[in-house]
């Protein structure tokens, strides 16, 4: 028996899940549903038609024309399909959130939760008492990083069809009730898992179960930003802006935190945090982490673990920060190995058909986590070296760049590793690292041709020539900053050496740096831009997909009246707007899996909408009473996937 040329085509294209499942819901469509055909067995098989490849067809920006679609996620854009038979099928994208932060969401015991809710270490919640009378748990305005994933074995009251999780993580909230309260950085990060409910026959993901997963194992949580999934399944998280050991006294921000966690101002150690948390999802829906304390003490964006399971690049979202490295010791287990900063050779340009520039890593040490966490337990700054803000015209110091400005550091004897893995920035210039990137955000790999990519949110300060923050020995020089920014493509090689000579054990090391793709700065239009809407603006979210061969960009900048959602298709070099976030928002929570039980999905996230900034003068009026009543008066933000509002058909792996 043969089957029928539809239903041969149907299994050829087990591609995408639906439309692209995105979970594109919807019931099959007939034709692709045909069961078998007649004939006998003489019949000569059908050719099949297989996947070729996949495109977006992008959105225009939104504009006050229509002021409802800039105070909500719009997504207007589509995907096409090509196959084999030079057939094409194409599927309208729309957004489909799970949750706004501040609803009652199921806790999978029969009640409710709050979703984004803050707790402290203990897990009671933590009170915004900011207005009188309307006391209520704080909740956070910011989810960022999702990780989509499944877990075998697992089972959870309440799903009927397939179990699938999401870790969510939420970076801060922006203001107390009061509005006035400025609440960033000042209470600990919540994470959850989020139980959903995959629909076999349609990929549509319903919340069933939402779980805070209890920090308290990795003394809570630091302004989470950007994540990942790992190889192996687990998400890995982040802890931005690493709190400065040095001032930590004058630090009123870091006195709140750790009041608002331990109930005590005083109790929060620096060097507890800045480091790179990974969760671990149960078969029932709860989670477990553990922080690791030997990837470096810096500002921990979104990193990136390559094909090998053990080797990771990260991004390093701070004025003089650097491109660093983390080669592990074993396979899927983060726990130990070495760390490596970038040193750049000349050649850096932001013209895309420029050479690039040569990177040579610098070993900064080796070590556990464990013995790291000991030494966080049981040193202070001054035990590890000395700093100085002015020139102390003393030979024995050396002059370097951290975060925005010159320093001069001292190292205490026998302190190298306890530098290495707890004052990182520092001790990276003091070794020669290459310390001039500003804001280098998520990161990604592209495993077929073997690159990487990372985000500029914007190219300043210690980038430009002149500025109090550059060095020229960095290697790392434009003649202006570009506030829209850029991405930067990184070749990945075999058979590297570190600076002393020594081979690196890996295969997926960064050897040669490139500009990908670059915003353009202008002045202010009629809405309010002063980047250009149709290009790239403030990237900062990066991952690629494999299957659709594009890499995703999410923005966070201030020089778009509305941050967008991009598709680079890396093939074809077409930049597409697929999606729009409310006004003020930044675009969060990118996360792209091609496969979860044959469904491709895309998610995203938006945080503070309405967060207005002086681009928004020409819309602000006319936008914020429409924002305050979609999202809680500001207050709220959603966490969701890009679906599709056609009928959809499931088109499963490729063959």
């Amino acid at each position: 028996m043969t089957f029928s040329k539809s239903l041969q085509r149907r299994q050829a294209l087990k591609f995408l899940g639906a439309p692209l499942m995105l979970p594109l819901g919807g019931t099959a469509v007939g034709s692709l549903l045909t069961a078998c055909g007649g004939g006998d067995d003489s019949t000569p098989a059908p050719t099949p038609v297989n996947f070729v490849s996949a495109s977006f067809t992008g959105m225009a920006a939104p504009s006050l024309a229509t002021p409802a679609d800039m105070a909500k996620t719009l997504v207007t854009s589509s995907l096409a399909v090509k196959l084999s038979d030079d057939s094409t099928q194409s599927f309208s994208l729309s957004y489909a959130p799970f949750f706004t932060t501040g609803d009652m969401v199921p806790d999978g015991k029969g009640g409710t939760i709050l979703a984004g809710g803050y707790v402290d270490f203990a897990g009671k919640p933590i009170i915004d008492t900011s207005v009188a009378g309307k006391e209520r748990q704080f909740f956070s305005d910011c989810p960022d990083g999702t990780s989509l994933l499944k877990v075998e074995g697992a089972k959870v009251s309440g799903v009927k069809g397939n179990t699938v999780f999401a870790v969510v993580q939420f970076e801060y909230t922006t203001w107390a009730q009061d509005g006035k309260t400025d609440m960033y950085g000042r209470l600990p990060s919540p994470i959850a898992v989020l139980t959903l409910d995959q629909d076999p026959a349609t990929g549509k993901l319903s919340l069933v179960k939402y779980h805070n997963v209890d920090t308290s194992p990795a003394m809570g949580l630091w302004i989470t930003c950007g994540a990942s999934l790992s190889p192996w399944g687990t998400h890995l998280s982040s802890e931005e802006y690493e709190p400065d050991a040095f001032t930590i006294a004058a630090n009123a921000q870091f006195k709140a935190y750790s009041k608002n966690l331990f109930g005590d101002e005083t109790k929060a150690n620096p060097y507890h945090y800045g480091h790179l948390p990974e969760v671990t999802v149960n078969a029932d829906g709860t989670g477990t982490i553990k922080k690791h304390y030997c990837m470096g003490r810096l500002s921990h964006e979104l990193i990136q673990v390559m094909p090998d399971n053990r080797t990771a690049i990260m991004g390093d979202d701070a004025t003089n920060g650097a491109f660093f490295m983390f080669v592990a010791d074993k396979e899927k287990d983060l726990s130990a190995g070495s760390l490596y900063v970038a040193k750049f050779g000349a050649g850096f340009s932001l013209d895309p058909a420029a050479a690039g520039a040569p990177i040579t890593w610098i070993k900064l040490g080796s070590a556990t986590s464990a013995e790291i966490k000991t030494l966080a337990d049981t040193l202070k700054p001054a035990d590890i070296m000395d700093v100085a803000t002015t020139d102390p015209a003393d030979a024995t110091y050396t002059k370097i760049w951290f975060n925005g400005a010159p320093q001069w550091v001292r190292l205490k004897a026998g302190m190298d590793k306890a530098a290495a893995f707890l004052e990182t920035h520092r001790y990276a210039a003091l070794k020669g690292g290459s310390m001039a990137f500003t804001k280098m955000e998520g990161t990604t790999v592209n495993v077929k041709d073997k690159v990487a990519y990372s985000a500029l949110q914007n190219m300043q300060k210690s980038m430009v020539k002149g500025n109090s923050a550059w060095n020229a020995d960095y290697n790392i020089t434009i003649d202006k900053a570009l506030n829209a920014g850029g991405i930067l493509a990184h070749t990945l090689s075999t058979g590297q050496k570190d600076s002393a000579g020594t081979a690196i054990n890996s295969d997926w090391v960064p050897s040669i740096t490139k500009t990908l793709l670059i915003g353009e700065d202008i002045t202010a239009d009629s809405l309010g831009n002063t980047a250009n809407p149709d290009k790239v603006g403030a990237p900062d979210n990066l991952k690629f997909s494999e299957k659709l061969r594009t890499l995703f960009i999410g923005e966070d900048s201030g020089y778009h009246v509305n941050n967008f959602m991009w598709a680079y298709n890396v093939d074809t070099k077409v930049l597409s707007r697929i999606a729009s976030m409310p006004s003020g928002a930044e675009a969060t929570g990118l996360g792209v899996v091609d496969d979860l039980n044959g469904w491709t999905y895309i998610t995203s996230n938006f945080q503070h909408p309405g967060y207005w900034e002086s681009i928004h003068g020409v819309v602000k009026g006319t936008l914020e009473p429409l924002i305050n009543a979609n999202y809680k008066n500001r207050f709220g933000a959603q966490v969701g996937y890009l679906t599709s509002t056609a009928t959809s058909v499931k088109l499963g792996k490729i063959a």
